[in-house]
């Protein structure tokens, strides 16, 4: 069963709704090759979903993973694809008691 429950909060930056549909549609591909890359070492998406009421945020995408490194490892694969360049965000990580 996977240890570590990473929460990812994020909202797009302004200069992500200057971009044209396929600018946008290319780098939501990265990110999702990215995901899936994730998926195959181990990870476990359990969906995103949309934040209401009083947040710095538009989203929230949980995800489980089997230890600290491959959340870790998760988040350097989307910095790589760019990611932080159109998404302003907050990551929490917790550790199963």
């Amino acid at each position: 069963m996977p240890d570590v429950l990473w929460l990812h909060y994020s909202r797009p930056r302004s200069g992500w709704y200057e971009l044209d549909a396929a600018a946008r549609d290319e780098h939501l591909a990265r990110f999702a090759a990215a995901r899936r890359d994730s998926v195959e070492s181990g990870g476990q998406c359990q969906g995103s979903w949309h934040v209401r009421g009083n947040s710095d945020y538009s989203t929230v995408e949980t995800w489980l993973f089997p230890d600290p490194d491959a959340a870790f490892t998760h988040w350097i694969r989307l910095t790589e694809a760019g990611y932080p360049r159109w998404f302003a965000f907050a990551n929490n990580i917790g550790l199963r008691a």
